[in-house]
């Protein structure tokens, strides 16, 4: 155990250890490929055993060559030790051990359709038996959490509404099922595929709604009928839980298994609208008596009871519309109802939390400055609502707490080291031992580079973040062309973390610097730096990107000014759009789903509150007019710089574009819909902008499959090496940009 222990702190230690330093076997590494990152194992979810012996965890295994992604249950011990692979079929997720730790429950599609499993646990010997499967629906199972007693668990699956029977016990849910089995079987039996819309809302990120709607299920391990917790008659054609994009969990059970929470959204039109409330409701009691205990006009998720069932706690959000407003940690005393704001003084987001065993303390994952530290607060007391940083210099998530509340099992990466799970003792955080480190091997073939922070000075005399990373064998004295990007959200931030989607190790690989700024509307920097990107898209956010990348080719001087490219994805889509009708300083452009016409995409999108909140007009002190949701319609009569949505559209400007410009987009897209990839394509094809599109037709937001990824590293990688004269282009320099050439403008 000494040496996993000692390990654990070489790691964490090495990822915070100086940025230019190369280490002494550099020469025996090299540069990473998209290969290897398809080949590193996906870790995460880590669950701690009951008895504190073991971490239940989640593999995910990529083939580049069968075009699959496979997700398996793995375990180790707490204290350190071999990781052992648990299940081996056709892909097991959210494994959960039961609450007397005799079982494990996961979901599977090992019979076809997916559905919730269960199997018996050794603790002893820290193996996993055959498991059975405990559910059958027609509308398949996914999201299993266990009741208290080990004997019933909660659990969501898409149903026909209106398949809701008035019958009572068992003969409700065989109705239901015959009801919802019908439906479906007729929808794959008729030719049309037509849908009708009664409301919006009607297609939502990658897939059109549908009739079904997601409700949420009390059901028993031993059998029997599953009670449907959020019938049409409670939540009329609203989704229970509400859809939440990689946020928390939408429903938790209380200690004594005789209370439910969930989250969910009654309002009229809840595609414009962040309104999710929490209710609560008595187990066995009727849906209809469900009692809403949130007061918040804003997004109310993630309930979670404290462990003595003292308290349910939730994050909260105070702006309705808004979906990144600042998420609070409220906690509501459950015997007095009274609700109070945890940490009424802490600036940035709580995008995590866990209870320890005694109830008297909340761990937290917050983002900050591009990290993701771990934090704790006092629920009671003098101290109540004070923040103590307990561990940082990485970015960590999937808290989980032992049972004795010694050892907190999370899940570390950097952006040179991808997910890992660590456990640190609570009474000494410097005492950390890695629980699985599974992608090792391979890393220590690589070079990967650490990330340096700089700051400047932004818009408005603003200080701002950016961070650089150099490219494998970096030599000071070259000069290196550079991608420069922009991120998404716009909420969002870069940050000391890895990813399998835009990895910027991947983009320095192949010989280049890769710069990134976390301009305004960037999270971690407090709620004001948030907000001021809102009705301000190409405002102070552009000038922050460009007096980043000013600062970075002053203090760099390895930096080639006159080789960069500008790249960036979904709000960094419309910023690349943004930067390549405003500036000709780039040599190319990327623009991957960006939006390029707002006035066309507010009419296409689903999530109507985004665009609704992001193009309301600024009031005199800087900050997005807070009352009437933004409607392209109210501004034709005024002029383009009072009206939000062609202030800051891209295609009025579109004539000042010269740059060469790789669009992609992806059909499934509905946040930002394909049809604005392809307005832009128009427009520089008949502008005589050298331009490519790269097209998906079965990618939604992201490109997912290992395939089609493959394909979008090759494209923009070949786009930046052809007109920065790299790699294959090396020999005959970069292609020449007319506009820059010439001076033009």
């Amino acid at each position: 155990m000494r040496l996993r222990t000692i390990l654990a702190l070489g790691l964490l230690a090495g990822m915070t250890g100086a940025a230019s330093a190369q280490t002494s076997n550099a020469a025996a590494k090299r540069p990473m490929t998209f290969a290897d990152l398809q080949a590193m194992k996906r870790v995460s979810d880590p669950q701690v055993s009951p008895s504190g012996k073991w971490v239940l965890f989640s593999v995910t295994d990529v083939s580049l060559e069968k075009n699959t992604r496979t997700n398996h249950l793995w375990v180790v011990p707490i204290a350190g030790g071999k990781e052992v692979q648990l299940t081996s079929g056709d892909g097991e997720t959210n494994g959960r051990f039961s609450p007397d730790g005799k079982s494990v429950m996961y979901s599977s599609t090992q019979g076809g359709s997916g559905q919730i499993w269960i199997a018996h646990w050794d603790d002893a010997a820290g193996t996993l038996a055959a498991g059975r499967q405990v559910t059958n629906l027609e509308t398949e199972a996914d999201g299993a959490i266990w009741a208290p007693d080990s004997e019933h668990f909660l659990f969501a699956s898409n149903v026909y509404p209106e398949c809701e029977s008035q019958a009572a016990g068992s003969q409700r849910f065989t109705e239901e099922a015959q009801c919802n089995e019908e439906k479906d079987a007729a929808a794959a039996k008729n030719p049309v595929k037509a849908l009708i819309f009664d409301h919006l809302l009607y297609r939502h990120w990658n897939s059109y709604q549908g009739a079904k709607h997601s409700h949420i299920f009390y059901a028993s391990t031993a059998g029997g009928a599953p009670e449907d917790l959020t019938p049409a008659s409670v939540v009329g054609d609203h989704e229970a839980p509400t859809f939440s994009l990689g946020g928390p969990l939408g429903y938790a059970i209380s200690p004594d298994g005789k209370e439910v929470a969930y989250v969910v959204n009654l309002e009229k039109v809840p595609a414009a609208s962040t309104n999710n409330d929490v209710y609560v409701l008595k187990v066995g009691a009727a849906p209809a008596t469900a009692k809403k205990v949130s007061t918040s006009p804003g997004s109310d998720d993630g309930p979670l009871y404290s462990p003595d069932g003292k308290y349910l706690a939730w994050r909260s959000q105070a702006r309705n519309g808004f979906e990144s407003d600042k998420f609070r940690l409220m906690v509501m005393d459950r015997s007095s109802g009274a609700i109070k704001d945890l940490m009424p003084k802490f600036d940035n987001w709580v995008d995590e939390f866990v209870w320890t065993p005694d109830s008297k303390t909340v761990y937290f994952a917050s983002g900050a400055a591009g990290e993701e530290p771990i934090y704790k607060t006092e629920v009671e007391g003098a101290s109540s609502g004070n923040t103590a940083e307990v561990i940082k210099s990485a970015e960590y998530g999937s808290l989980q707490i032992s049972p004795n509340g010694k050892d907190l099992v999370l899940s570390v990466m950097k952006i040179n080291v991808p997910s890992a799970l660590v456990s640190i003792k609570t009474q000494d955080p410097k005492l950390a031992t890695l629980l699985c480190d599974a992608n090792r091997a391979l890393l220590d073939q690589l070079q990967l580079a650490p990330l340096e922070p700089f700051w400047f000075t932004g818009a408005a005399d603003t200080k701002v973040e950016g961070f650089i990373l150099r490219p494998p064998n970096f030599d000071s004295a070259k000069k290196y062309p550079l991608k420069f990007l922009m991120h998404g959200g716009p909420q969002t931030a870069w940050g000391d973390a890895w990813s399998y989607r835009w990895n910027p190790e991947l983009f320095a690989a192949n010989g280049y610097v890769v710069v990134m700024i976390n301009r305004r509307g960037s999270t971690g920097y407090g709620q004001k730096f948030v907000d001021e990107v809102s009705g301000d898209w190409g405002g102070k956010a552009f000038v922050d990107l460009m007096k980043g990348l000013d600062y970075a080719e002053q203090k760099y001087p390895f930096i080639d000014k006159g080789r960069e490219c500008a790249l960036g994805a979904s709000y960094g889509g419309f910023m690349a759009n943004w930067v390549l009708t405003h500036t000709d300083r780039f040599k190319c452009i990327v623009t991957h789903d960006g939006m390029y016409n707002p006035q066309s995409a507010y009419g296409t999108t689903e999530e109507m509150w985004f665009n609704e909140w992001e193009f309301r007009p600024t009031a005199p002190d800087g900050m997005v007019e807070q009352t009437k949701p933004a409607q392209p319609w109210d501004y034709f009569d005024k002029t383009n710089d009072q009206d939000p949505f062609r202030k800051w559209s891209p295609m009025l400007h579109i004539k000042a574009a010269h740059t060469p410009t790789l669009v992609i987009h992806n059909q499934r897209d509905y946040r930002l819909d394909v049809s604005e990839g392809f307005q832009m394509f128009t427009a520089l094809q008949r502008l005589g902008v050298p331009s490519r599109m790269l097209y998906f037709p079965d990618e939604g937001h992201w490109v997912l499959k290992p395939q089609n990824s493959e394909l979008w590293n090759e494209t923009v990688n070949d786009w930046c090496d052809r007109w920065l004269g790299m790699n294959k282009y090396a020999a005959a320099g970069p292609e020449k940009n007319p506009a820059v050439v010439t001076g033009k403008r």
